[in-house]
């Protein structure tokens, strides 16, 4: 058995669903000899350390009853540098502007020689290349499945699974907020208003939905693809971006009238990232409906792939935060 200290840096809704998949797979984490040992658990506020393994499922508990994760007030980032651990589970909060506090403790990590899987977009849309680097300095491993497809796993697919292959095209949708909103003014031939209301009613969409509809969400996770898939150096000021604000009930009727759906589409390839509306013919695997998230990738030799997957979700994008941890520590 292999025994992987970790520590989970940010307790919302992905660190507590990492929380609860190492609960519910223990049993077949035991089975193919890993035992990933969470030693530390830390929030915005408060933190929990253990040499032994914390309780994570008294930790759950108290996060739902008292908000909080423990009483200890060690940071993050003081976590990262000073207790003795493997590996980083990095789930804060995403911030595309400066990187965030996810940023700096993804650097800590590397700078202490831990290796890092994370959900967090804003550090890798923002500072790929820098963190990339560190990574290689410190000798860790970085794993960030969960930052593009949630569940639909895009970079393993790309990166992996296709090995061999040269990628030429990614394209799909990517954002499960849009998505919903227009399927939705679609069946009911309502506006869009009416159906970002649902959307944040049923809590698919934030109170302030900015990220999500215009666009900027889906261009952060291009980004990350054209950077690790194309080799690319950009951020998220090199996409061209245009969100779902705009569209109307009586544009998605006229194209369904001409059997047609549209889609908010993100594209990357070597020469362009490019977030837009776009009509899809009904038929098309990319015409998925509901919350669902949809990627093609088109390859030289395979021609084109298509997964299809739920992007969001606390357990959806742990399962992805898992597949990780399993990918780095299995060999």
């Amino acid at each position: 058995m292999r025994t992987i200290r970790v520590s989970v840096i940010g307790f919302g809704a992905v660190g507590q669903g990492v929380a609860r998949v190492l609960i519910d797979k223990k049993e077949y984490l035991e089975n193919i000899g890993l035992d990933f040992r969470v030693v530390a658990v830390a929030d915005s506020r408060t933190s929990t350390i253990d040499e032994n393994g914390v309780d994570l499922s008294a930790v759950l508990a108290r996060k739902q009853s008292e908000g909080v994760v423990g009483s200890e007030k060690l940071t993050g980032l003081e976590i990262i540098e000073t207790i003795d651990h493997d590996l980083v589970v990095e789930t804060t909060p995403t911030n595309i502007i400066t990187g965030g506090v996810g940023l700096q403790n993804m650097l800590m990590a590397f700078k202490n020689g831990r290796d890092v899987v994370t959900s967090n977009k804003g550090p890798l849309a923002m500072k790929y290349g820098e963190l990339i680097e560190a990574s290689k300095a410190g000798g860790s491993r970085f794993r960030f499945e969960a930052t593009v497809g949630g569940a639909m796993p895009v970079l393993n697919l790309a990166n992996d699974v296709l090995a061999g292959n040269i990628i030429t095209n990614v394209e799909g949708i990517f954002n499960g907020t849009c998505n919903y909103i227009l399927t939705r003014m679609m069946e009911e031939h309502a506006s869009y208003e009416q159906m970002l209301a649902e959307a944040q009613e049923l809590g698919f969409a934030e109170t302030d939905p900015t990220y999500d509809v215009e666009g900027i969400d889906t261009a952060c996770k291009l980004v990350i693809l054209a950077n690790c898939v194309f080799g690319m150096n950009a951020t998220h000021e090199d996409v061209t971006i245009t969100g779902i604000t705009k569209i109307t009930p009586e544009a998605l009727l006229l194209a369904q009238n001409e059997g047609y759906v549209i889609k908010l589409i993100g594209e990357v390839n070597d020469s362009r990232i490019n977030v837009a509306p776009k009509l899809v013919p009904i038929d098309h695997p990319l015409a998925v409906g509901g919350s669902l998230n949809v990627a093609s990738v088109q390859t030289d030799l395979s021609g084109p792939i298509t997964v299809t997957g739920r992007g969001a979700g606390s357990i959806e994008t742990a399962s992805a935060i898992l597949s990780d941890m399993i990918s780095i520590y299995r060999d």
